[in-house]
Parts: C-alpha cells; structure tokens; sequence
C-alpha cells in the first residue's frame, strides 16, 4: 500500500505540494487528478524517492521511502511521464539490465522478459535498437520494464501520453488486470475520462493542495444545477485556489490540508 502523511514540499519560496495525506490500499486504481502545474509530478517524485519531502512521509508497503529507500523501492515500479532509454540498447537488452538490477539470474530474465513482450505485444521492435523506437513503442517498453519485478505497487506519471488507442486499451486492460491480482497502483493524470473509465477511487489536487477524495459515485454526487457534468464539476475544482471552488466539498477521513528515470532497486 501507499501513505503519504502530511506531505510538503516547497522549491524555495513556492509550496508545490502542501500538507497531502491519503492512503492507497493493496488492490486498488488510484486516480490522481489536476490541471498541469497543480503538484501532481511532484508528489510522485517524492513517492518513487527522486524528490525528498520537505516535510511529512511517505511509506510504501510500511517502508519509509526516504528512511529505508532499498526496501521500498524494490517493492515498486515506476513509469514517468517521459520514457527514459538507453538509444543503444535494443528493447530486450533494456529489459535485460533492468532484470539483473533486480538479482534475477539468466533463467529467471528470460521467463519475466517473455511474459512482458506478450503483454504489451513488443514482438516487432524488441530486439531493435530504443533509438528507432516511436514515442509510444518506447512507453510500452517502459511500461514492461516497470512491471518485470512484479512489483506491489505500481506508480505511474501521465500512462496515456502520446499512445496509440489499440496501446491505451492494452495499458488500460493491464492496469485493471493487475489491480484486480492486488497490486497498488497510483496514475497521475489530467483526463477525466481515463479516470471514469478505470479508476476505484480519485484524488483531486490543484496548487499543491487536496480538493477532493472519494469514488467516482462520491464525485458525482456532488453535482448540481451548477454542474451538469463531471467536466464542468472537475474544471470548476481545478479553477484556482479560490475558497468558491471548494466550499462544502467534504474530504474523506484522514485528509489534511487543503539514463532513465527510475528508482533504484
């Protein structure tokens, strides 16, 4: 699982993420949503342990990503918001290095790398060099690399930018697949309608603060003569910080506040 307790963090002067608590338990699809700039990247940062909290914490499966970073971090995997590769590397032989910073001997990468080819259908490009590689053949790279460890928790930054519909479907029926086995999984994300479509529970954040937590029937009920849709709902949040825009709005229990990228094992 995932918590974050009273999480801050500041870039000098600027609060990028201020006072955030949620917890994320095993088995569920978290969808973390907001306007570009409301804190999203930062607070996944500070998760896969790239940025340290100015204040507050953040465990992973009871690990504190800061305290006991080794543990935590071979519990997760991470897709950022833009694929990182080696151009020299060929897909399998990037997915063979990310297999031995795992500890997995020649057997055990070959069986985690065939399994990943067939669920994300890298078939025609994996043993072409990352060079060559579309943006989206290079997300669903990262993708199977993020999950070759199978990690319990799975966080994940922007996971449809610039993806073909067949890929955002095969991403899409992967994600809920895992969840469905028990893995966490936290998506950052801007589109409402990824979020309807796949997500257990939304968090909704806009200058660095927390506006709403619930399901998605939670969310609904709060619309209104004002709101006809959940887009008009989520763009009226998301307007500024402005106490108009989240009067009456109720947080869940425990909410306060208003080379490539990836975490080593």
């Amino acid at each position: 699982m995932i918590q974050l307790d009273n999480v801050t963090r500041k870039y000098g002067t600027k609060v990028a993420v201020s006072e955030l608590t949620l917890e994320v338990p095993a088995g569920e699809l978290f969808a973390f949503l907001g306007p570009n700039g409301a804190g999203k990247t930062t607070t996944i940062k500070m998760m896969v342990g790239l940025l340290k909290p100015t204040s507050g914490s953040v465990k992973l499966c009871g690990y504190d990503v800061v305290k006991d970073s080794r543990p935590a971090h071979r519990l997760l995997g991470y897709v950022p918001d833009v694929p990182y590769l080696y151009d020299k590397l060929t897909g399998h032989e990037f997915l063979q290095f990310i297999a031995q910073m795992y500890g997995y001997d020649p057997e055990q990468s070959a069986r985690q790398i065939a399994q990943q080819v067939d669920n994300f259908d890298l078939h025609d490009f994996i043993h072409e060099l990352t060079e060559s590689y579309s943006h989206g053949m290079k997300q669903r790279l990262t993708f199977a690399a993020a999950v070759l460890h199978d990690p319990p928790v799975l966080v994940i930054d922007e996971p449809m930018v610039g993806l073909d519909p067949r890929s955002v479907r095969l991403v899409k029926d992967l994600l809920q697949s895992l969840a469905d086995r028990g893995t966490t999984i936290f998506m950052s994300t801007h589109l409402l309608s990824v979020a309807e479509e796949i997500a257990h529970r939304v968090g909704i954040v806009d200058q660095g603060r927390l506006l709403f937590l619930g399901t998605l029937t939670e969310l609904q009920q709060q619309l209104s003569s004002k709101h006809t849709s959940l887009e008009e709902l989520y763009l009226d949040l998301t307007r500024g910080s402005s106490s108009s825009a989240v009067e009456g709005l109720p947080l869940e229990s425990g909410v306060q506040g208003g080379p490539p990228e990836v975490a080593p094992p």
